[in-house]
């Protein structure tokens, strides 16, 4: 019988995995169904992706909708539920430099290792969407220096992310990849390359400039997805994938629903899915039966 955990992660793992040279894959999650399925997985880390908490938790496009409360609190319910490091989005910090301080001081204290803060204008909008603007390098650079100030602990690890490279170009986007590193940012994440040719740049010019590199993948976005294999050899330290269980549930979802609606049954369903037995024990009624078998009268 396996029991959730209760607290999140020992801080550090994620650094210490990092710093002994291991390839970190980690898969998106938004709610706890993918994320308990994904902690019982051979992944390093898991990632809290703001478009599937916007779009899971209310509905909405990842567009700067989804607050400060929202997101602290979805980080804070999935890295109490997993035994895995989490490393999870905080868009633009949710306001200006103080709201970043409080932000990064919010998602340290849910139990996070990881925070991802960007440079686009307010409001914020999907990294794999148009019309995505960036403030100006000073602003993006305080930002991230504002964060790594406001952090209580050295193994809390600011990932900066630029989105230049749709707007403003992959010299750009470079460029502030570089400025983040030096202002202290542990990872940078060049948003969207376009090509294989823009990752292998990305990883030639800023492999060894004090951060680690982190690649976006998001099959049928603005990059093509590269496999974990490649992209270590380009120079990059982890990658996320965002998108995987929000496309495979969406498209489970609607296949075993358009089953029910047709037939008046859900027995036909083409798609693969959990019996009664495998829920109760993903969600760890074992431990209920348990309690309930030696305190129950």
């Amino acid at each position: 019988m396996s029991i959730r955990p209760s607290s999140p992660a020992p801080s550090g793992v994620l650094r210490r995995r990092l710093q002994s040279g291991e390839f970190i894959v980690a898969p998106g999650v938004f709610e706890m169904f993918g994320a308990l399925i994904a902690d019982r997985m051979d992944f390093a880390a898991l990632y809290m992706t703001g478009y599937g908490v916007s779009a899971s938790h209310l509905g909405l496009p990842d567009a700067g909708l989804a607050g400060y409360t929202d997101m602290q609190q979805r980080a804070r319910t999935i890295a109490h539920g997993i035994a895995k490091p989490l490393i999870a989005d905080a868009d633009t910090g949710f306001g200006g430099l103080i709201n970043i301080r409080h932000t990064v001081r919010g998602y340290e204290e849910a139990g996070v290792q990881a925070i991802q803060l960007e440079d686009q204008e307010a409001p914020k909008k999907c990294g794999h969407t148009p019309n995505r603007r960036v403030v100006p390098l000073r602003e993006a650079v305080r930002r991230i220096e504002v964060a790594v100030d406001a952090r209580r602990s050295d193994d809390f690890l600011i990932i900066a992310r630029t989105d230049a490279r749709t707007s403003l170009g992959l010299d750009e986007a470079i460029a502030r990849g570089e400025a983040f590193a030096k202002a202290g940012a542990d990872i940078v994440f060049i948003e969207s390359p376009e090509s294989e040719d823009e990752f292998k740049r990305v990883g030639e010019e800023l492999e060894g400039k004090g951060a680690w590199l982190l690649a976006n993948m998001v099959p049928t976005g603005r990059s093509p997805e590269l496999s974990a294999r490649r992209l270590e050899e380009l120079g990059f330290a982890l990658a996320i994938w965002p998108a995987v269980l929000m496309q495979s549930a969406c498209g489970a979802m609607a296949a075993a629903l358009g089953t029910l609606a047709a037939d008046g049954s859900s027995a036909g369903t083409k798609v693969p899915r959990f019996d009664m037995q495998q829920l109760h024990a993903l969600v760890g009624f074992e431990d209920v039966w348990e309690f309930e078998g030696r305190w129950a009268e």
